[in-house]
């Protein structure tokens, strides 16, 4: 009997390894997610964010994607299947744009409208080439979301209040940590100088780069798991084996 109770053993954890493996892949695709190229306060960047589902089974219609105070400018890349519009807000007081001009409104809202209803299961992602503040070390940038469908939406824009941690929200916004300036800070990617775009805007572009899936460590060290438990499991059984 012990070699049937070990190669149950050894089963159970091979599921075990599975499930963490599948569970962490479910619960990445569970939010809509931003990733970034650089991080570091006051250089160009390319935020991508990303969703892999739709609204409980129902087809995407549409992503609205709030910008923080303190950045001006944003430059969303032209995605095949998708309009995409830059909603503006005007500025109490135009704001130096570092080019020689100023900038006397702002990009507050960025929307991606799918010219046919993206199906559930299927998984879309959104690059935003734009600079990160110069005095946001240390802080989180939120980024709400909110992602409409033809019935129902999901609302990721819920923010942690002070000494909050954001696992214990249900719709968490999009978060960046923003780290400490580096003496290249504006040049990080192929971010050529900014030009003057749309009502007086100054676009930054930086090199475009695909955020890692956070599922895919969690999928590979479930799978090792389970693995280790399988090869175990048969030694003991092999090693039990009564010989001829």
């Amino acid at each position: 009997m012990k070699p049937t109770r070990i190669a149950i053993t050894s089963g159970a954890a091979l599921l075990a390894g599975a499930a963490l493996a599948l569970g962490g892949a479910t619960a990445a695709l569970a939010h809509t997610t931003v990733g970034a190229t650089s991080s570091a306060a006051g250089s160009s960047t390319v935020l991508t964010f990303a969703s892999g589902h739709g609204c409980d089974g129902s087809p995407t219609t549409s992503f609205a994607i709030e910008i923080p105070e303190g950045i001006y400018a944003a430059a969303p890349t032209v995605l095949a299947g998708w309009d995409v519009e830059k909603v503006f807000e005007p500025l109490a007081a135009p704001v130096d744009n570092g080019h020689g001009g100023e900038y006397t409104e702002r990009v507050a809202q960025i929307v991606y409208t799918a010219q046919t209803p993206l199906e559930d299961g299927y998984r879309v992602a959104f690059e935003v080439s734009l600079q990160l503040p110069a005095d946001a070390a240390g802080t989180t940038l939120y980024f709400p979301t909110v992602q409409s469908c033809e019935v129902g939406e999901n609302a990721w824009i819920e923010i942690p209040a002070d000494g909050q941690d954001a696992e214990e929200l249900a719709s968490p916004a999009p978060a960046l940590e923003v780290t400490a300036a580096t003496g290249d800070a504006h040049s990080h990617g192929t971010a050529p100088e900014a030009t003057a775009g749309e009502h007086g805007a100054a676009d930054d572009h930086a090199a475009t780069d695909a955020a890692a899936s956070p599922a895919l460590p969690i999928a590979i060290a479930g799978l090792v798991v389970g693995a280790i438990g399988l090869i175990l499991g048969l030694v003991a059984v092999l090693r039990r084996r009564p010989t001829a």
